[in-house]
C-alpha cells in the first residue's frame, strides 16, 4: 500500500461514490470525466487521473492495461476486497475493442497448471485473449 497521505477531499468522496455504483464494470478515466461532466460536477481531468492512481495504490480499484493502443481500464474492488479478489481474465474484441471480464474455472485450471508444471506464474489481471465478440463475429 502506498504511504502517501490520503486526503478526504470532496472530489475524492464524489469519485468513490460513483465507483461504488459500478462494481465489476470496466471504466476508463475518460468515462469518469464524461460522467461527471454530464452530472455538472466540477472535477478536473487531472484530478480524476490523480485520484484513480491513488485508489489503485490503495487497492480500492484495479487497473488493467490491456495493450499500448487502448486506455487503461479501472474496476472498483472496495476497500476490503482487493486482497481476496477473485481471479479474472480478459477477452478483447479485435474489431470493436470491447473488453470482457471473464471468471472461468477452466482458465484458473490453466493458470494453476502453468505454475505447477511449467514453473510459470501467470498474472490473470494482465492476461488478455484476443478474438471477436458475439456482436462482431
Amino acid at each position: 500500500m502506498n504511504t502517501r497521505s490520503k486526503y478526504k477531499t470532496k472530489q475524492r468522496e464524489i469519485l468513490l461514490g460513483y465507483l461504488e455504483t459500478v462494481p465489476g464494470v470496466h471504466i476508463t478515466a475518460s468515462d469518469v470525466c464524461e460522467y461527471f461532466k454530464a452530472q455538472g460536477a466540477k472535477i478536473g481531468q487531472s484530478t480524476v487521473y490523480r485520484q484513480l492512481e491513488s485508489l489503485v495504490d490503495e487497492g480500492i480499484i484495479n487497473k488493467y492495461i490491456i495493450d499500448g493502443n487502448s486506455p487503461a481500464c479501472f474496476e472498483y474492488m472496495g476497500a476490503d476486497s482487493h486482497e481476496e479478489a477473485e481471479v479474472c481474465f480478459h477477452c478483447k474484441c479485435e474489431k470493436c475493442g470491447k473488453l470482457i471480464h471473464l471468471h472461468c474455472d477452466e482458465l484458473e485450471d490453466i493458470r494453476v497448471h502453468l505454475e505447477q508444471e511449467h514453473h510459470f506464474k501467470m498474472d490473470p489481471l494482465r492476461t488478455v485473449f484476443y478474438g471477436l465478440c458475439d456482436q462482431c463475429s
